[in-house]
């Protein structure tokens, strides 16, 4: 049985965020998601490693881990956005995200309470996340069930697509969606973050093995 990094190992192993190490990880080619230009963004410490946070004067736009994510915006892009500075709309939502996700990686938050801009996707992909967003702390769903919750039944593909290019990691918990036997499927943060993240949550490694057979 392959072993899984714990929260605190990941923790030890997590890295500072730079501009270097955001552009080595970054896919230079961008998704097939379009995102804002004037977006602002904030760098937070977490235990599974720091992430880069981006918001609009409307939402929160993306939260991606600096080292180790797929599908993040195209690296020049994301230099491009300024950090978030006192006085700006964007500021009290980056803000607000920080404070939330601390809470909740110390075990003291389980529901986020956010405003979101997803306009860096497609319609369908919007609607994907919005079901995401409905399975809660502590629980996981599948793909086919999300697929008919949106009623799209032979959207299988297309909802694991889009699952993998949510742009709010974590807060959007795509970590909590498993394949139809319970299988812990991929993750663009990473597999270890999220069987982190469901341990988190109170899912233990036994448990998520028991969900997979």
């Amino acid at each position: 049985i392959r072993q899984v990094a714990t929260v605190a190992q990941l923790r030890r192993t997590a890295g500072v965020a730079t501009a270097r190490k955001i552009k080595r990880e970054a896919n230079v080619k961008g998704t097939d998601m379009t995102f804002q230009t004037h977006l602002h963004k904030k760098i937070v410490a977490t235990p599974l490693g720091d992430m880069l946070l981006a918001a609009s004067s409307h939402g929160l736009a993306g939260t991606w881990f600096v080292q180790g994510q797929k599908h993040m915006p195209d690296a020049a892009l994301m230099e491009s956005w300024p950090m978030a500075s006192k006085g700006d709309a964007a500021q009290v939502i980056l803000d607000k995200a920080s404070q939330q996700l601390t809470q909740y990686f110390a075990g003291k938050l389980k529901v986020f309470d956010l405003p979101f801009d997803l306009s860096s996707g497609t319609a369908f992909q919007q609607s994907v996340w919005r079901e995401i967003i409905k399975i809660d702390c502590g629980k996981t769903n599948t793909y086919g069930a999300i697929c008919k919750a949106i009623n799209k039944p032979q959207a299988a593909r297309a909802v694991g697509a889009a699952t993998g290019r949510n742009p709010v990691g974590v807060i959007i918990p795509c970590h909590r969606v498993v394949g139809s036997t319970g299988a812990m499927t991929g993750y663009a943060g990473g597999l270890d973050r999220k069987v982190a993240l469901l341990e988190l949550e109170g899912i233990s490694s036994s448990q998520q093995r028991e969900i997979a057979l």
